[in-house]
C-alpha cells in the first residue's frame, strides 16, 4: 500500500496504475506491477503479482507523455532506436484479433478495435498520418513508405493496448507505435513496446477501465526513486 500525496502528480484523477521498473536504462526485461486507488487522494494498491515483460532491444529512453523530467539525464526516445519510451503515459484503447461483437471483446472496459489485413500504424516520420492508425480500406491515398502491420501471422498482437506515447499531436520522429503486446518469448526484447505472456496481456486487457484513467508508469528503477515522491508514486 503507498499514499498518493502530491496534487500535482502527473498521475492526475487516475485510479489503475500499471508499474513498470526496469533495473537501469540498458534493461530488456522488467518487472510490471498493477495498482488501483478508489480516488486521487487515496492510497495505492497493488493488484494480483507482479508480471515478467520485455523492453526494447536497447533498453528505456525518456518519451513524450503525461510527466516532466525537467533536465534529468537519460536517453531521449527516438524512431527506430530500439528503446521503449519512459516516463507516464496514458492508456487509450485496446486492439486485437478478436471480433468486436464477441463475447471476448464485450468485457473490455476501453475502447477496443479489432485488427484486420488493411489496419496499419504508421511509422514514416514524413507522414501526415505518423504514429496513428490508417486503414487502407478508407484511406487509399499512401503518404509513407514504412508501417507496421496490426494483422500478424503470431499472436504477438492477439491482444494489446495502445500507449498513448508522442501522442495525440506527434512530433515527427520522436517515436511511434508503441503498444503493450504479447511477447515472442520469456526475454525476448522488443522494437519499442512492452510484451508479455499472453495470459498476462490479456488478464491487463480485461482488467484496464476506461472510468478509471488507466496510465503506464515506466522508469528505470533509479529514476522511479527520484520521481516517487514529487509524482506520488506507488
Amino acid at each position: 500500500m503507498a499514499k498518493s500525496l502530491s496534487t500535482n502528480s502527473p498521475l492526475g484523477q487516475s485510479r489503475q496504475l500499471l508499474v513498470v521498473k526496469a533495473p537501469d536504462w540498458t534493461s530488456r526485461t522488467a518487472e510490471l506491477q498493477r495498482w488501483v486507488r478508489p480516488g486521487p487522494t487515496a492510497d495505492w494498491c497493488n493488484v494480483g503479482n507482479s508480471m515478467p515483460v520485455s523492453l526494447g532491444r536497447n533498453g528505456l529512453a525518456w518519451g513524450i507523455g503525461l510527466h516532466q523530467a525537467g533536465r534529468r539525464s537519460g536517453p531521449v526516445k527516438r524512431e527506430g532506436d530500439g528503446c521503449a519510451p519512459a516516463g507516464i503515459f496514458a492508456i487509450t484503447e485496446l486492439f486485437g484479433t478478436a471480433s468486436q461483437e464477441s463475447s471476448f471483446a464485450r468485457t473490455f472496459k476501453l475502447p477496443y478495435r479489432q485488427t484486420t489485413d488493411d489496419l496499419k500504424c504508421i511509422d514514416d516520420p514524413a507522414s501526415a498520418h505518423y504514429n496513428r492508425f490508417v486503414d487502407l480500406g478508407k484511406t487509399p491515398a499512401c503518404d509513407w513508405t514504412s508501417h507496421e502491420d496490426m494483422r500478424r501471422s503470431d499472436e504477438r498482437y492477439a491482444v494489446g493496448a495502445v500507449i498513448a506515447h508522442n501522442s495525440p499531436l506527434p512530433l515527427a520522429g520522436a517515436g511511434s507505435c508503441i503498444f503493450l503486446h504479447v511477447w515472442a518469448a520469456a526475454g525476448v526484447p522488443t522494437a519499442g513496446c512492452t510484451a508479455g505472456a499472453l495470459a498476462d496481456i490479456t488478464e491487463i486487457c480485461a482488467w484496464l477501465d476506461g472510468t478509471a484513467t488507466p496510465l503506464l508508469v515506466q522508469l528505470p528503477l533509479a529514476e522511479y526513486a527520484h520521481f516517487r515522491a514529487a509524482w506520488a508514486l506507488p
